[in-house]
């Protein structure tokens, strides 16, 4: 059951929060929106990544204790990016990390390396245009980019990265242009 309650999605300063309401339970869309425009400095609004109160938030089964969590779902909350807080906090623990339903554009390299113990991403629904970043992670088992916007001439590149992967069972790419 989807709470109606507004969540707290912080900023990248993290100087104050912004309370984004959560999305109904209704069918998820058939296809992501295309990715939004990057603002320039003057007059940009903050991006939306995930904060210290909104993992507390979402670890209340864990007594509010994020630095041990295995598992955490932080799907449609409209992130922008995952921001340098998860990792710190529970990068050595996270096994699962489901986002889908967001708009992330990019999976960061500085925000990913902090992931010692992942096993599965969830990216599924976002706005994910290339595969970076996971080339170290030495237990990635299962990768979800179903629905967003890698195209053929990022492909080579993903895939490379991916090379680095032993342990990657499972790659889910359906619903993206380099699919068609």
């Amino acid at each position: 059951m989807v709470s109606a309650s507004p969540l707290k999605v912080g900023n990248n300063t993290d100087e104050g929060e912004v309370a984004i309401p959560n999305h109904d339970g209704g069918a998820l869309n058939s296809s992501p929106s295309p990715p939004p425009s990057q603002s320039n400095i003057n007059g940009s609004k903050p991006k939306r990544i995930i904060t210290l109160s909104l993992l507390r938030k979402r670890s209340e089964h864990n007594e509010g204790l994020v630095s041990s969590l295995e598992e955490l779902a932080l799907h449609q909350e409209e992130l922008q990016s995952i921001g340098p807080i998860l990792g710190r906090t529970c990068g050595k623990t996270l096994k699962i990390l489901l986002l889908q339903n967001n708009v992330i554009e990019r999976m960061d390299p500085g925000e990913l390396k902090l992931f010692r113990s992942l096993e599965y991403l969830n990216l599924a629904l976002n706005c994910v245009t290339k595969i970076e970043g996971v080339s170290d992670m030495e237990w990635f088992k299962k990768l979800d980019l179903t629905l967003n916007f890698i195209n053929a001439d990022a492909l080579e590149e993903s895939v490379d990265e991916l090379s680095g992967c032993r342990s990657l069972e499972d790659l889910f790419l359906l619903g993206n242009p380099c699919m068609g």
